[in-house]
């Protein structure tokens, strides 16, 4: 395995980079990519950036420049579900971008050529990442929607809700990373901590939790997942 390690922001993946062995860096597309040996698996850590054409980006240049077999994406969303909450995490089993309509020439969030509206996670990868995950706070599994808007109004939530009743947690990056990984044959899994109630609220939530509590449980998370 040479595992891919994506994150949007520098505080959802403190650590980690500080934990690699033997490190080396190497710039490309305006992103570093520090690579490495993280508790005796090879990987290769890199932040995104934030939204779906920067999140795919990196995850093909990871494939193609770095050779990576594997890649996991670590980070924080809003919740999209009442029974999920602040401090929990989401582990996809699925993952949909809310924003796509090519209709009427596909069906609404059917991405074209793929016959495909949700794309699925490896199910190995995700019950491992699952495993690692319940060593450190609450898990849910299912329905992740990813889209190029931060969800921040109780109406926009309401109507995502109601196109996808199974949601779970909103994010602007997984749908996109999943789409590449199933067009190039790469097993993949997605995680995230809730950050927010993707309410009206949640702008000063998300800043104050990603500062306090995001790269903890990002770093708890992967060492678990690479320690299994």
């Amino acid at each position: 395995m040479r595992l891919g390690i994506i994150s949007a922001l520098a505080e959802e993946q403190h650590g980690l980079i500080e934990a690699l062995q033997s490190p080396y860096k190497l710039v490309h597309g305006m992103r570093e990519y520090t690579g490495g040996k993280l508790w005796e698996i090879d990987a290769v850590c890199v932040l995104s950036r934030i939204g779906k054409v920067a999140a795919a980006m990196t995850a093909s240049i990871l494939v193609e420049k770095f050779g990576v077999t594997h890649i996991v994406f670590t980070g924080v969303a809003g919740s999209g579900d009442k029974n999920v909450k602040v401090g929990d995490i989401v582990v996809a089993e699925e993952l949909v971008q809310h924003d796509f309509d090519a209709s009427p020439l596909f069906p609404q969030f059917e991405i074209p050529l793929t016959g495909l509206s949700r794309f699925a996670t490896d199910t190995a990868l995700t019950q491992r990442l699952a495993t690692a995950a319940a060593q450190t706070t609450r898990v849910h599994r299912g329905l992740i929607a990813s889209g190029d808007q931060f969800i921040g109004k109780l109406t926009q939530i309401q109507g995502l809700k109601a196109a996808f009743p199974d949601l779970l947690a909103v994010e602007m990056e997984g749908a996109a990373v999943a789409q590449v990984c199933f067009e190039l044959g790469i097993p993949f899994a997605i995680i995230r901590t809730i950050s927010d109630n993707a309410n009206d609220n949640a702008a000063v939530d998300f800043m104050h939790f990603i500062k306090t509590v995001a790269s903890r449980y990002a770093y708890e998370v992967i060492e678990n997942f690479c320690k299994a």
